[in-house]
């Protein structure tokens, strides 16, 4: 399982997310405590929105902790909305373009889960992508193809049906033709003005998500884990959640994949 976290609010250094907290997101790399595999060492990345609609982009595939470009560039980049990611693989390659998070335009994802058996319909999976939006597919991952198929459900004008709907799709050929678990989610994404999150799982181990409100930063970071140890009031996600933080405000719908798969 990989490690996440994401910030939106007034515009902070990225350092102050992802390398500087006691238990930041570098730190995790090395040491998560709220996944079965402590260690991410199968690259990372950053995408974080300025002046201009598209995400900046920056990935590897280097352990997190050992990137000197990396830390230079959190210390020198402010963002008001910005994710960050350091990935442990379920099975596809350690390549740059496996690394997380994907961008399309105007919007980037991250995903820590996985589809359970996707080896067994990768094939099928890529069909889902719509041809317009295949030549975004640069890598192998479930994840990835998760993004695409969302993009094609309509992700620009329904960000909660789309991503239902995607992980429905993806569901029903793990159920088919993979093996359980059939799907584990905690995604984050955002179009630039909002951040959206998922969490979400067929069974009763979905992956781990907070978030917090900072006075201080006058932002809001959301994680899979808590970034310090002597804070008290992360709000942990419900699983089956969709969740939409826009400023300093918070909503939280139910997330009901499986429902919307059966009414189509």
């Amino acid at each position: 399982m990989c490690r996440w976290a994401a910030y939106v609010g007034q515009p902070i250094f990225l350092e102050d997310i992802v390398s500087l907290p006691d238990h930041s997101l570098i730190r995790q790399s090395q040491g998560a405590r709220r996944c079965l595999t402590p260690v991410n060492a199968d690259g990372f990345g950053l995408a974080w929105y300025g002046e201009r609609p598209e995400p900046g982009l920056y990935r590897d595939v280097m352990p997190a902790w050992s990137d000197p470009n990396l830390h230079s560039l959190v210390a020198q980049v402010r963002s008001g909305l910005f994710m960050a990611h350091v990935r442990a693989s379920t099975g596809t390659a350690t390549s740059r373009n496996n690394c997380h998070p994907f961008v399309s335009g105007r919007w980037s994802f991250m995903h820590n889960g996985q589809f359970g058996g996707y080896d067994a319909f990768r094939r099928d999976a890529d069909v889902m992508i719509p041809d317009d939006l295949y030549p975004h597919r640069k890598g192998a991952t479930d994840s990835e193809a998760l993004f695409l198929i969302a993009l094609g459900e309509g992700l620009d004008s329904d960000p909660k049906g789309a991503m239902e709907r995607a992980v429905a799709r993806l569901t029903d050929l793990s159920m088919r033709r993979g093996r359980a678990p059939f799907v584990r989610a905690a995604c984050a994404f955002s179009d630039g003005q909002r951040l959206y999150a998922i969490r979400h799982a067929s069974d009763d181990h979905a992956p781990s998500l907070f978030h917090r409100w900072s006075r201080i930063r006058n932002g809001r970071a959301v994680v899979s884990e808590p970034l310090e140890t002597d804070e008290n009031d992360w709000t942990e996600v419900p699983p089956g959640s969709f969740c939409i933080f826009d400023g300093d405000s918070v909503t939280v719908q139910p997330f009901l994949p499986h429902l919307q798969s059966r009414a189509a």
